[in-house]
């Protein structure tokens, strides 16, 4: 049963990530300073965008833990993580799940970057980033998520490059170009 119910919102997630809502505000563009913020990781500990000063930053947002496309967009972050790493970049993932959802999807996949939790969207709402709301056709209760976008913070704490994320499968590689072409 539990499994017919993850299949279930897996694929409603995947329907749903197709169509944007106008629900939050423009995204933050580039030439913005990229605005500071504190949130849990995976293994709770506190996580600031400080902390990466003089590094490039990588902030992703993506739908849900568990969810087909995100699952590929982070195993593909992950694969690259050696090459973000010498290209003095740190990736970090963003979604509305709690840092307890997001220990068990980093144990279950293996990954090893840090994924943050904002379930009350504070940084989701900051950086503009559209949300959609729908009913789970399993439970029938109300499920929030995030879209799937990309913003490239250059070291000096400015965002550089913004996606909003369709080609999910060569997003990693293109972020990793555009860091290679000093955010462009």
């Amino acid at each position: 049963m539990k499994k017919l119910v993850l299949l279930s919102l897996a694929a409603a997630l995947t329907l749903s990530v197709a169509v944007p809502s106008a629900q939050a505000g423009d995204p933050l563009t580039a030439g913005t300073t990229a605005p500071g913020f504190t949130l849990p990781s995976q293994d709770n500990t506190p996580i600031s965008l400080s902390e990466y000063k003089g590094k490039w930053v990588v902030l992703y947002f993506y739908p849900k833990d568990f969810t087909g496309g995100c699952t590929l967009e982070a195993h593909n972050f992950q694969r690259d993580l050696e090459k973000f790493k010498a290209a003095n970049a740190v990736v970090l993932g963003v979604s509305l799940d709690t840092a307890d959802s997001h220990k068990s999807f980093c144990t279950k996949e293996s990954l090893s970057f840090k994924l943050l939790a904002d379930p009350s969207h504070k940084v989701v709402d900051e950086y503009g980033v559209p949300m959609k709301t729908f009913d789970n056709p399993t439970t029938k209760e109300k499920v929030t998520i995030a879209m799937r976008q990309t913003f490239l913070i250059d070291p000096s704490g400015k965002i550089v490059k913004f996606w909003d994320v369709k080609d999910i499968p060569n997003h990693s590689a293109e972020v990793l170009a555009a860091i290679a072409d000093g955010g462009k």
